[in-house]
């Protein structure tokens, strides 16, 4: 039985730079490809997401002098943590890894494009106003459940299924097509916000129970 027509697949910044010397490589990164594109194949809808950071980006540790990466500095929305350089728009880094398949993707979110804010989620920008668009392509197209993939789980993964909770849409983290950095703890703390905040959890194979 088909999954219901309200469903899509939303994969979160499957990017060279977030897999396996990437910029900012997410430990065993690669391994979300295979099943994001069994999914891809049985999902009604599929949406992706690329970061896409303009050069001198706030986010880029190099754009503050004397910060290393994994620093922080406040910034005008508040404490922002510092980055590698990565997936610099028209970049090899920032072009969807090769294997990925997303033929099927009926559309593309670029986000992080603003030079002085950073954006995990797919919905809002870390000033938490400027706005993606997505929630109003969401509601326009009547798609209401979303099933959550890609990288990294613990930040972009991780807000953009808060906010998807937010905005009122059913979410579910596929766990198996997911992977996380983990700083300091980050991964089980997400986790667990995900879990407060309503947000399923499901292996890619138990999608069938779903239809």
């Amino acid at each position: 039985m088909p999954l219901p027509s309200t469903d899509v697949l939303l994969v979160i910044d499957v990017q060279n730079d977030f897999l396996p010397g990437g910029a900012l490589a997410v430990p065993d990164g690669d391994a979300v490809i295979a099943p994001i594109n069994r999914l891809a194949a049985h999902m009604p809808h599929v949406i992706l997401t690329q970061d896409w950071h303009p050069p001198g980006h706030a986010s880029f540790h190099a754009t503050h002098p004397g910060k290393a990466p994994f620093d922080t500095a406040d910034l005008h929305y508040g404490e922002q943590v510092l980055w590698p350089e990565h997936c610099v728009q028209g970049t090899r880094g920032a072009e969807l890894a090769a294997d990925l398949r997303a033929e099927r993707a009926e559309l593309v979110i670029r986000k992080g494009c603003h030079p002085g804010i950073d954006s995990y989620s797919a919905f809002l920008e870390a000033d938490r106003r400027t706005r993606t668009g997505l929630g109003g392509y969401l509601a326009e197209r009547g798609l209401t459940r979303l099933f959550l993939a890609g990288l990294a789980t613990d930040f972009c993964v991780l807000w953009s299924a808060l906010d998807a909770r937010r905005a009122g849409f059913e979410v579910l983290v596929v766990e198996d097509a997911v992977r996380g950095i983990d700083l300091d703890g980050s991964l089980a703390r997400a986790w667990e916000a995900m879990a407060r905040a309503g947000v399923g959890r499901i292996a890619s194979g138990d999608l069938a129970s779903l239809a």
